[in-house]
């Protein structure tokens, strides 16, 4: 029984100190790109780190108490500085649910892996959306442009796509040479117009955060793009697989110059198992939704599980007055 006490201390150390030492790299993301990668899972650093802060306090005395607690705390304290700025930042007034001239975007990586893809377009077709953005759209896009039979499709051949009610008036875009930024990130997009103007509306799926030095440069294309339009009622959506608390995805909220409607909206993984284990909830949120300030947000959520890894997200939203 000793034995098996002085096993489980030993692990609760280890885990503590693993889990402190992994959040305060983790901040040098704010200098390195490399670094950053670490700030993703300071949610999940910060849970764990109750096990052995909890396992201190009831279990143990003394010296290995102070040390499990006092480790454990730092791990809170350290994600907390990543997480709660994501929380706390202020957000423009949202619109009633009355307010008129309403549009509501679904975005949604379909996954090239959907196994269930006739069931994922029965819900996104009910759904009834005014304009649908799909990323990894190349295998689904056939039963897609079937089921929504009517709407305009931009970019049909890609592997981010946009569906949308109305006929758009363009469907520019207006990329810098990929030789500028290594490889741009997949885009489509398209502009419509409304009883208030013009506005335009873009999709894109970026790389996975190992690849950091690539992902900044997509993240300079997007920048570069979104610079050449009105962003009074610009807007953005797409797959970014980028979280709120890591430093990239703060910068890229500050080079955009729109306002992220998303606010730590879980989307990864849905159906998906990670390591081989079933996950009843999502880790990441990774799907994003930006407009600019001539819209304002009536609501904010997120899909059920359909044949993705990733969750549909659904932003509705309102002509600021």
């Amino acid at each position: 029984m000793r034995s098996l006490r002085l096993l489980t201390t030993s692990l609760m150390v280890l885990t503590a100190l693993g889990c402190a030492l992994w959040v305060l790299t983790a901040q040098g993301g704010r200098w390195s790109v490399q670094l950053d990668i670490l700030t993703h899972f300071a949610p999940m650093l910060l849970a764990l780190s109750l096990l052995p802060a909890i396992y201190g306090l009831v279990f143990e005395r003394g010296g290995a108490r102070l040390l499990l607690v006092g480790v454990s705390a730092v791990t809170i304290a350290a994600s907390g500085l990543l997480v709660a700025p994501e929380y706390l930042r202020p957000a423009s007034p949202p619109a009633p649910d009355g307010a008129p001239c309403q549009i509501k975007l679904i975005q949604f990586n379909a996954w090239e892996r959907n196994g269930r893809q006739a069931e994922t377009i029965r819900w996104l077709r009910a759904q009834d959306p005014d304009i649908l953005v799909v990323e990894e759209a190349s295998i689904i896009a056939p039963a897609l442009k079937r089921a929504f039979r009517g709407y305009h499709v931009s970019c049909g051949d890609c592997s981010v796509m946009i569906l949308s009610k109305a006929r758009p008036v363009a469907r520019d875009v207006p990329v810098p040479p990929a030789a500028a930024y290594d490889d741009p990130p997949p885009i489509a997009g398209a502009t419509f117009r409304d009883s208030r103007g013009e506005f335009s509306v873009f999709g894109t799926h970026y790389t996975w955060p190992i690849h950091s030095r690539w992902q900044q440069a997509q993240g300079r294309v997007i920048s570069g793009l979104l610079n050449r339009f009105p962003k009074e009622r610009l807007i953005l959506t797409g797959d970014f697989n980028s979280t709120p608390w890591s430093f990239s995805r703060r910068r890229e909220d500050a080079m955009f110059g729109l306002e992220r409607r998303t606010r730590a909206l879980f989307s990864w993984p849905a159906d998906r198992s990670v390591a081989g284990l079933g996950l009843p909830f999502a880790l990441l949120p990774i799907d994003h939704v930006y407009a600019g300030p001539g819209w304002r947000t009536v609501r904010a959520e997120r899909g059920p599980r359909l044949g993705s890894d990733h969750y549909p997200v659904i932003v509705t939203l309102a002509p600021s007055p």
